[in-house]
């Protein structure tokens, strides 16, 4: 047997024939390096302005969009889809299909509002298809920046909550962070809301803060007597709710499961079911450094899926009271990840990884 060295390979030549054993795919820990890294997707961000959006693309795949039509009366991230493109927000208003709720058609893609500032309602602006004249509006007002980049894109934008009147009670500067982490979609979203007309008050109430309504596949199945669209986009009263295909669920971080969720604390809360065969989960993380951590959340089964750190007499049966307020001047900012998983369901041990992650990169 004869051993020869070479710059790349030892050669073992025995008796009865040849061996090589390549030493560039052995690392000196003893782990693989032949095996190439998947490459890290790029994320594109592409202004319509015209259209009144910005596209946020992966690998050339839409993944959502930032933007504020006229017939919604706030800025949304619409419509939101995983990684396989599995859209997991409800299409009605915007973009109907059939088998869909029809109710609550303010409730659309990913939004931030809130229903008494001020006495003014933001959150249900746009409930009867049009906009109420004496509640809040949020106005988008710019792309302030866009930055691209692999696995991470981001998107600056500023907005004007104004009220009944047409004044500007809060300047809300937002970044928005689309990250593509394997299989998984994540969008933190950092809001900071100043206040430009005086002082600012936050009454207590359950309408808020950081909302999602998610496709009809991702509410809890129910009984109760629904109205759905049909295939025409006609909503069509239904008595007996069928729950075909409809597979929703929560659970919190703090082992809170189903419609016991609403009204509790929790420092993320995972919606998981499955569309079709592809199975995912839908979590909100909370910030440690947000008002009132861990938030409330105003989480229903029917596909309404928020984050409400303000209404906590609501959540406690009037037990207790926060009614929080801004002196002029001042600001306050708000920190949200949310984590769409695609082909899985995720583990708790997984979430709170990445609420930890979340927690440290924002600080």
């Amino acid at each position: 047997m004869r051993l020869f060295i070479t710059h790349r390979f030892f050669i073992l030549l025995p008796v009865t024939g040849m061996v090589w054993l390549c030493l560039s795919c052995v690392s000196t820990k003893g782990q693989r390096t032949d095996v190439n890294p998947q490459p890290v997707p790029s994320v594109r961000l592409v202004n319509h302005e015209k259209q009144k959006r910005v596209d946020v693309l992966v690998d050339g795949s839409l993944f959502t969009s930032y933007c504020w039509p006229d017939s919604v009366f706030k800025p949304i991230l619409f419509p939101v889809r995983n990684a396989a493109g599995v859209t997991v927000t409800r299409g009605y208003p915007l973009q109907p299909r059939s088998g869909e709720r029809s109710d609550h058609r303010h409730q659309v893609g990913i939004w931030l509002n809130y229903g008494n500032v001020n006495g003014y309602d933001f959150w249900g602006n746009g409930a009867e298809g049009l906009r109420n004249v004496k509640l809040g509006t949020i106005k988008h007002r710019s792309v302030e920046s866009v930055k691209e980049g692999d696995g991470e894109g981001v998107l600056v934008t500023t907005a004007s909550w104004v009220d009944a009147l047409g004044r500007e009670l809060l300047a809300e500067r937002s970044s928005y962070h689309f990250i593509s982490d394997g299989t998984n979609r994540i969008i933190d979203r950092i809001t900071t809301l100043t206040t430009t007309d005086g002082r600012v008050d936050f009454h207590d109430t359950k309408e808020g803060f950081l909302g999602i309504r998610v496709a009809r596949q991702l509410e809890m199945p129910s009984d109760e007597e629904v109205t759905l669209l049909d295939a025409q986009g006609v909503p069509t009263k239904i008595k007996v709710l069928p729950n075909s295909g409809v597979t929703g669920n929560y659970r919190s971080s703090e082992g809170k499961t189903g419609a016991n969720v609403w009204g509790t604390r929790a420092r993320w809360m995972d919606l998981y079911g499955s569309i079709g065969e592809e199975q995912l989960s839908v979590v909100v993380c909370d910030h440690p450094l947000n008002l009132n951590y861990p938030t409330y959340w105003h989480a229903r089964g029917y596909g309404l899926f928020a984050a409400n750190p303000f209404g906590v007499k609501d959540f406690t049966q009037g037990k207790d009271s926060l009614n929080y307020s801004l002196a002029p001047g001042q600001s306050v900012t708000f920190r949200y990840r949310i984590i769409i998983s695609s082909g899985k369901q995720l583990s708790d041990d997984s979430i709170n990884r990445y609420a930890d992650a979340f927690a440290k990169k924002y600080d």
